[in-house]
């Protein structure tokens, strides 16, 4: 699949940074808006109606941004910034866009006619995020360009660099002042060893490994070749956000959305920033399964 981006091209810079600037105001624009009428209080996950300061989601997300800009990293292994994409690669980039907005759409109407999100949040991701993709790839065929292999202490450093902000993030977000509340998973205590391995083997294929593998490694690496790195990264950001909605919603659509993208939207930002970089699967799956099942792993201690 396509995970690199070729050598720097002229390509049209204003509608690259307009993405850019509005998807950031929107980001900005929803955390003011829930400043000013919950006190900046989001909900933080489906298992129940909790809700924690905005600030306990964005300061591990902002500290793991950072260092991931300051750990040092060869300039061969850095992708290089957006670039003019073939005809067959804006198609691709288009379809599965527009997949991520009938995802969120879609299972979002689910839960707003009164039915359960499960099983259809997991059979509209199947659809949509993986079956949907494979077709458009298959009649959209496309050479891709793959990065050259960098080998020895280059290749080690850039696989490596990523410790530093994913081990920052784990425990800024899961001890300290800003860790993340605990739970009701009483369902997993009472469960037996086997069938919890079972069940969290399967969440993080379903969650944690379709999702990165759709947001970041397809969707977002497409839309760099189109618009550059960061109003892709902001642009995949806010359409990962955008479906958790229809799994933290609250009936209120405005509320819902400005809460999805302080969150779940700042979140993006780190894990694109990630998968930019360093062009790696390991830490964002380790950020995102860690999200999943560092809860339940923390409540039964």
């Amino acid at each position: 699949m396509l995970n690199k981006v070729p050598q720097r091209m002229p390509y049209h810079r204003t509608p690259s940074l307009g993405v850019l600037i509005a998807g950031l105001a929107v980001i900005f624009g929803s955390a003011l808006w829930l400043a000013l009428n919950t006190v900046g209080e989001i909900r933080y996950t489906a298992d129940h109606a909790g809700t924690r300061p905005m600030w306990h989601v964005w300061i591990p997300a902002l500290v793991g941004l950072a260092l991931t800009r300051l750990t040092p990293l060869p300039s061969r292994a850095a992708p290089v910034d957006g670039a003019p994409a073939p005809r067959e690669l804006h198609r691709q980039a288009g379809a599965l866009l527009a997949s991520a907005v009938l995802f969120a759409a879609a299972l979002r109407i689910v839960t707003d006619n009164g039915y359960d999100a499960e099983p259809a949040h997991t059979i509209l991701k199947l659809v949509l995020l993986l079956a949907v993709p494979v077709l458009v790839f298959r009649l959209t065929r496309h050479g891709a360009t793959r990065r050259e292999p960098v080998r020895g202490r280059i290749e080690a450093w850039r696989r490596y660099g990523p410790v530093v902000p994913v081990a920052a993030w784990l425990v800024l977000h899961h001890a300290g002042p800003f860790a993340r509340p605990p739970g009701d998973n009483a369902w997993a205590a009472d469960s037996g060893p086997a069938a919890l391995l079972i069940t969290m083997i399967v969440g993080f294929a379903v969650n944690a490994l379709l999702e990165e593998v759709f947001y970041r490694r397809w969707l977002q690496t497409r839309w760099e070749h189109v618009i550059g790195r960061w109003p892709a990264i902001v642009l995949t950001s806010l359409s990962f956000a955008a479906w958790h909605i229809g799994i933290h919603g609250t009936g209120h659509l405005l509320t819902d959305l400005t809460s999805v993208f302080v969150h779940q939207g700042v979140l993006g930002l780190f894990l694109g920033y990630l998968w930019s970089r360093y062009r790696l699967m390991w830490p964002i799956l380790t950020v995102h399964g860690a999200i999943n099942a560092a809860p339940v792993l923390l409540d039964m201690l």
